[in-house]
């Protein structure tokens, strides 16, 4: 990117932030080392276990419908979605990846609360179990760190595209401009 276009990004501080995780039980043996490694990642970056609320659900259909219930109730920053969905003999599987897919986006959407996709959707087994830690790191760390960033990245945007922050820099360059002319005209 050329050194003169600016962009806003978010930071890996999640200090004073507050985090929801909606985790399945359903497949625990994995989502429970996904959660683990979630709110690792959480606390790595900042935050404080009060700061974090775990709401366990049935099974990853149900957690955009928890998901979106927490985001609008304004406690949180971010909402982080873990689940662990296994491909099996039927169409059930990919009926289920889409709608949990689907209804987690639109949550994000529709409530404008960042949500993480901490979600896995696996042919086997053994592919969830190097994702949940072994071979391929840990999807729930990684979902923590995606939340952390994108709850940072929202504010900074609110920041600059506030018509209050707008006002107050303008007005800021303002005041700055009239100290400058008056230090001139004294010298």
């Amino acid at each position: 990117m050329p050194d003169s276009v600016r962009a806003l990004e978010g930071n890996l501080d999640a200090s004073g932030r507050r985090f929801a995780i909606v985790v399945s039980r359903f497949n625990s043996f994995i989502t429970e080392r996904l959660l683990l490694s979630a709110c690792d990642g959480l606390i790595r970056t900042g935050t404080t276990k009060k700061d974090i609320a775990v709401v366990r659900v049935p099974g990853a259909f149900e957690i955009p419908s928890a998901a979106r219930t927490l985001a609008f109730t304004g406690k949180y920053d971010a909402i982080i979605c873990i689940g662990c969905l296994l491909r099996g003999d039927t169409a059930h599987y990919d009926v289920i990846v889409n709608e949990v897919t689907r209804g987690i986006g639109q949550s994000a959407q529709e409530t404008g609360v960042p949500h993480a996709f901490g979600v896995l959707t696996c042919d086997t087994l053994e592919q969830a179990i190097d994702r949940a830690g072994l071979k391929m790191g840990n999807k729930g760390f990684e979902a923590a760190l995606a939340a952390v960033e994108m709850a940072s990245l929202k504010e900074a945007v609110s920041r600059k595209l506030s018509p209050v922050s707008e006002t107050k820099t303008r007005a800021g360059k303002q005041i700055r401009r009239k100290l400058r002319k008056t230090k001139r005209s004294r010298s």
